[in-house]
């Protein structure tokens, strides 16, 4: 008595409408990696948009930095060629007063698959850095 085990690929559909076949591929393809310098286009865009003619305002700093990230998250979903990438964005947004600021990020993962891409902007008063960091789930 003899079994046969037949495993056939599924189709899943994300929230962006894209679908991927669970083909059991553990690493994405050359094409399908996560593209920095995209990434870094478009927080330098983002940036530039939201904040070339602003001035520093407590009041509207919060919500500023929370359209400027998912503006960044929103434009990398649609650029991502695999959609298991996970992206996860942080936007630093502060009033320059000459005092220095640092910003530091830790985590483990796959240096073959996982990336970051980040960017500043700095006018007057304001300073602001924007980093995305995709990680690719297996």
């Amino acid at each position: 008595m003899s079994t046969k085990l037949e495993v056939k690929n599924e189709v899943a559909v994300n929230d962006n409408n894209k679908s991927h076949v669970h083909n059991f591929q553990i690493r994405p393809t050359h094409n399908q990696k996560f593209k920095t310098h995209l990434a870094k286009e478009a927080i330098q865009e983002t940036l530039l948009k939201h904040l070339k003619d602003k001035e520093y305002s407590q009041i509207q700093a919060e919500v500023l930095s929370k359209t400027i990230a998912s503006e960044i998250k929103d434009r990398l979903k649609d650029q991502c060629l695999d959609t298991r990438y996970k992206l996860m964005v942080q936007v630093v947004l502060g009033e320059r007063h000459g005092a220095g600021t640092k910003v530091g990020a830790r985590c483990i993962w796959d240096a073959d698959t996982d990336t970051q891409a980040s960017d500043q902007f700095l006018n007057e008063t304001i300073f602001c850095m924007a980093a995305v960091f995709a990680v690719y789930f297996y």
